[in-house]
């Protein structure tokens, strides 16, 4: 039976917290304060999932914990269930902000329930399963070259019995990265949109596979944002730092870290070797802007231009790349 125009008016907005730990899930209901612990596991999942269900929330708010939360965000999507994933410190802020000093799985649970309640966090569209599995190749592939870098440089100072035991290492990871190449070659040739939008992007001087790849992984919303809101997400966006008279130094803060370090990368060759941006970044600096100023703000441009180009689905010409 469902609710009439009068009931519905009446009915509170339930907000949920999730705490995600290795084995189990804390969750809390604002307002009310009802609460539930279960297993993260198969059982413990099926279980929330229908009192989530029975509860109906406006929201349910869980943190980033690096991929801990990757089997709790899959259920709840296949379930039509709200769920907004939110940066730990800013929840962390939220708490200080309002008393909540002590620390264990159940108060967080709470804090992020009133976090939800109280900030409202819009919702926005979770990767699909493929999109998911993507990111987790590309992460691997981070780690595998920082595990490179990190042997390499033990390389140049261990003693000789433990040298061969590096380098021994060190063929394993080159080969596991090679292993790792092959296998986002195959997701991507089994994708006929990925293969499209990741053709479009290479057609930018400067972009190459890392950085068309981590944009279809991690950063789904570009051509469907204004260039504000996609510089914002990505963190190249310039925040003020002004009280009273006082105006301070213009800086860049949150966003993406690995959209943002794959851009850094990608502005770095794109400012030899693209004849947009190099234009632009060497105005910037013939303006007397910092070297680190003018990068950063390539990036904001070269981010710009993609954005454009996947929005309109077009390849890149200068001529129009230059009005972006």
């Amino acid at each position: 039976m469902g609710f009439t125009k009068e009931e519905a008016m009446q009915t509170p907005s339930v907000w949920v917290g999730i705490d995600i730990s290795k084995a189990q899930l804390d969750m809390a209901v604002e307002p009310g304060g009802d609460s539930l612990t279960v297993p993260y596991d198969g059982p413990g999942l099926a279980t929330l999932i229908t009192r989530l269900s029975g509860l109906a929330p406006s929201r349910i708010v869980v943190e980033a914990t690096g991929g801990l939360e990757r089997a709790l965000l899959r259920v709840l999507v296949e379930a039509a269930l709200p769920v907004v994933v939110v940066n730990p410190r800013q929840v962390r802020d939220f708490a200080k902000a309002t008393g909540q000093l002590a620390k264990t799985d159940a108060l967080d649970a709470q804090v992020l329930a009133r976090f939800a309640a109280v900030i409202q966090p819009p919702e926005r569209t979770l990767p699909d399963r493929q999109t998911q599995e993507l990111a987790a190749l590309l992460a691997r592939r981070r780690q595998v070259l920082a595990m490179q870098r990190a042997e390499q440089n033990r390389l140049d100072r261990a003693a000789v019995p433990v040298r061969k035991r590096i380098q021994a290492h060190l063929r394993g990871l080159s080969t596991e990265l090679v292993r790792l190449e092959g296998d986002l070659d195959d997701m991507i040739e089994q994708s006929p949109a990925w293969r499209t939008r990741e053709e479009l992007l290479q057609s930018v001087p400067g972009i190459g596979p890392v950085m068309s790849r981590t944009v279809l992984a991690e950063l789904p919303e570009l051509g469907l944002l204004n260039r504000k809101q996609v510089a914002a997400l990505v963190g190249v966006a310039p925040f003020n730092r002004d009280s009273g008279r006082l105006r301070g130094q213009r800086t860049i803060w949150g966003g993406r870290a690995p959209v943002r370090t794959a851009l850094y990368m990608a502005t770095l060759v794109a400012t030899r070797w693209n004849p947009v941006i190099r234009q632009f970044y060497q105005r910037l600096r013939a303006a007397g802007k910092a070297p680190k100023v003018a990068l950063v703000a390539a990036m904001r441009k070269l981010l710009t231009i993609l954005n454009a180009m996947v929005h309109h689905g077009t390849q890149w010409h200068p001529t129009v790349a230059q009005g972006a």
